[in-house]
């Protein structure tokens, strides 16, 4: 039997209506080329989600399997190849999966315009803090910090937060970091920039020892590799944890920031660590997402905030809200 899927054009609407424009300033997105893109993101991967779902209507799928969304089914993955060489699967329903890597982020119709926009609102964000904004906010919809460079999942397709943090390198900030408050570790900003010393990654989520999403990766014990050993810090947290213990995670992962000299900081702000929100296992309050913010503050540099995840609609608004309240005195441009 399907079931609802979370990620919906309300949340925009949600948190739009509690941000408001009477303390923050909208600004419509610009679009961008993509060089910014696939500076972080392949070109297979770019073209795939660009003509799959035209490729899909066109293999007659609605009538064979009754589903006009791109769904993959077959995933060859490393233990599946063993060894032997790769091959672009000549079907679409097989060249799915060589791309995405679950079955519950599906390609429609709309798919592409929105994922490509939630770029350009990531990278309009980028140019308001390079032209001396102290904080902008992309109100980024879908999320996309679980996509690595060849794939996406999570209910994500492009990562904006990386394509962010890249813009602002690219721009002349020697060292950016990320910081992920989402519930879930963000295993595709962590691999983009894990051999790398110029962008550092840190994550605040739940255990997925303890059986969270994405299960297998964002252990403490993965701390980079090459010349970006050290830039990777995870932090993950038993369910339950509530305020204490996620802010004293915030707190380290300030702190580490700070001592590593970055000057840009992008904020991958997810509110799923919420109490309320249907995902969280975390029971992290509205003053918890503010005090975060004001953690966050304290390094003092330039900040992007990119939204992630948080699915329950009546709170969404108002915890992102109270975040975007604690990241800085100055307000907050919205792109």
């Amino acid at each position: 039997m399907p079931t609802p899927g979370g990620e919906d054009a309300e949340r925009v609407d949600a948190i739009l209506a509690a941000t408001g424009t009477s303390t923050h300033r909208l600004v419509r997105a610009t679009a961008h080329a993509d060089d910014a893109l696939l500076t972080v993101h392949s070109p297979q991967l770019v073209e795939h989600l660009r003509t799959v779902h035209d490729e899909w209507l066109a293999g007659n799928y609605v009538e064979l399997v009754g589903q006009d969304r791109v769904m993959p089914y077959f995933f060859p993955t490393e233990a599946m190849l063993d060894g032997l060489p790769m091959r672009s699967a000549a079907a679409v329903h097989g060249r799915a999966g060589q791309f995405c890597y679950d079955t519950m982020t599906l390609v429609g119709p709309g798919t592409w315009s929105a994922a490509r926009a939630a770029v350009d609102c990531a990278l309009t964000a980028v140019d308001l803090v390079l032209d001396e904004s102290p904080l902008a906010y992309a109100l980024c919809r879908p999320p996309g910090h679980h996509v690595t460079r060849q794939a996406y999942g999570g209910s994500c397709y492009f990562n904006n937060a990386a394509v962010a943090a890249q813009a602002l390198r690219t721009a002349g900030r020697e060292r950016v970091v990320v910081v992920d408050i989402d519930a879930h570790h963000g295993n595709g900003t962590a691999a983009i920039f894990y051999d790398r010393a110029d962008v550092l990654y840190g994550s605040v989520h739940v255990d997925p020892g303890a059986g969270w999403f994405p299960h297998v990766v964002g252990f403490a014990d993965e701390t980079g590799k090459g010349e970006g050993v050290g830039t990777t810090r995870n932090l993950p947290l038993p369910p339950g944890s509530g305020d204490p213990g996620w802010l004293a995670a915030v707190t380290e992962l300030r702190d580490w920031a700070r001592a590593a000299n970055v000057n840009a900081l992008v904020v991958s702000l997810g509110v799923d660590a919420a109490a309320d929100d249907p995902e969280s296992p975390l029971l992290v309050t509205a003053d918890g997402y503010r005090k975060a913010g004001r953690l966050l503050a304290g390094l003092g540099v330039p900040t992007v905030a990119v939204q992630e995840g948080g699915y329950h609609l009546p709170s969404l608004g108002g915890l992102v809200a109270a975040c975007l309240e604690g990241l800085g005195d100055h307000s907050p441009r919205i792109a």
